[in-house]
């Protein structure tokens, strides 16, 4: 009854996810880019990268500034007669100031050209962030397409299991076979109808964990489509790096980001060169002081009103060795970019050959296992008829049908580890 229950429930998730919209491989792997986290994160990361291009270019721009003071002084006072009386002043200023730097020793230059270096090792990192994703949703989705299809395995094995116990029923009831041989194909059928179990489980949760890494807000439906049934060409693993150092993004990063790093070592560079800037202001004031006779306001602010333009040249003599730190610490900074540049092509080019090596032995095992399926599969045919002629035993006849359904099962795993290797291999190549 326990069983009758938990197959009826995988035929109505069966019935719910045929009826609802099947996920292509492309249509997961978009969806899963677009929702992923890690790679939403890093569009702001790459966001925050423009604003650092847009703040490097505006350090070119001037520096204006408005001020308004009004001051108040009450008691006693130097006068204009070098004696001390007791005087109110209020006095009331307006001005404008402007700042513009004429020569930032190279710094301006330097830091708009290390903020583009950045912004484009972090464009480069988000594609690599939506590689990452891709590959985590290609396993996933054959993992989901092995486990649907050992289901079907398992779902054969069970019938050929069912359709012998019945023929031995009908055996022993024709007197044709002792009593023992019925308890042993029922046994099979009960170990088959555990083994369709946990294969039905394994099914739905292989779906539930692609639909959780797609970060779908409902999981309920969701099924997928199976692939197409093409040979996919395997690539030499020489080709296959030569192409990588080309177009894979996370080295295109790391290079880049070793860029960057070089470039922030010239910007710290700029702290020995002097600077040049220009300054300008104007502005006007206002004076009342008790006792005295005073113009009016609109007088004194137009006889007050001055003008000033200057420059300034700065000199680094000794900066407590500020400059010099700041250099070598840009310099560590650079090597460890070089460091991790080099860690990243070691680890690429191994896994490159190491997904070659797993394809092409991949391969041969699909090519075997197809053979062994053939070859068990005629043997099981063969033993059928000896064994409903009488001259197999049942040990005999149940040795064939477990190595005929357990070709079929080592065939679907060779067949599905061959295309993610494979598929591996061309992920690398594009």
């Amino acid at each position: 009854m326990k069983f009758t229950v938990i197959l009826a429930t995988a035929c109505a998730v069966s019935v719910q996810a045929a009826s609802a919209s099947t996920w292509s491989l492309d249509s997961c792997v978009n969806y899963a880019i677009a929702h992923n986290i890690t790679v939403r994160s890093q569009l702001l990361q790459e966001e925050n990268g423009r604003l650092g291009v847009t703040e490097a270019k505006d350090r070119f721009l001037p520096n204006i500034g408005g001020y308004a003071n009004q001051g108040f002084s009450f008691g006693r006072g130097l006068t204009a007669e070098n004696t001390y009386a007791n005087r109110n002043t209020s006095s009331f200023s307006v001005g404008a100031n402007l700042s513009l730097p004429i020569f930032q020793g190279l710094a301006g230059v330097r830091r708009l050209d290390y903020a583009k270096t950045s912004l484009k090792a972090l464009l480069e990192q988000t594609e690599a962030a939506k590689d990452d994703v891709t590959l985590n949703v290609i396993t996933q989705y054959l993992q989901a397409l092995y486990a649907g299809e050992m289901l079907q395995v398992a779902r054969e094995r069970l019938n050929i299991s069912t359709a012998e116990l019945a023929r031995r029923q009908a055996l022993l009831e024709a007197g044709k076979i002792p009593e023992l041989d019925i308890y042993e194909a029922r046994s099979q059928v009960s170990q088959d109808e555990l083994n369709l179990v946990n294969c039905t489980n394994d099914s739905i949760l292989s779906l539930l964990d692609l639909a959780q890494m797609l970060n779908l807000p409902d999981a309920d439906g969701f099924a997928i489509e199976p692939l197409p049934d093409t040979d996919m060409p395997l690539l030499s693993p020489e080709e296959v790096w030569a192409n990588a150092m080309q177009r894979n993004h996370s080295l295109r990063a790391g290079v880049l980001e070793t860029e960057a790093a070089e470039k922030n070592v010239s910007l710290a560079k700029t702290g020995y060169i002097p600077t040049v800037s220009f300054s300008a202001g104007l502005g006007t004031n206002y004076y009342k002081t008790s006792g005295y006779v005073n113009e009016g306001f609109g007088a004194q602010m137009r006889h007050n009103f001055a003008k000033q333009i200057g420059f300034s040249l700065s000199l680094p003599i000794f900066d407590a060795f500020s400059t010099r730190n700041s250099v070598r610490r840009a310099r560590v900074q650079a090597h460890n970019a070089q460091l991790q540049l080099d860690d990243r092509r070691q680890r690429l080019y191994k896994a490159i050959v190491q997904a070659y090596t797993q394809a092409r032995a991949a391969h041969t095992k699909r090519d075997a296992a197809e053979v062994a399926v053939e070859s068990s599969r005629a043997a099981f045919d063969a033993m059928r008829v000896k064994f409903d002629n009488g001259r197999a035993t049942p040990t005999e006849f149940e040795k064939t049908r477990s190595d005929y359904t357990t070709s079929l099962a080592q065939a679907v795993q060779a067949k599905y580890e061959a295309i993610l290797r494979t598929r591996i291999l061309l992920f690398y190549n594009k």
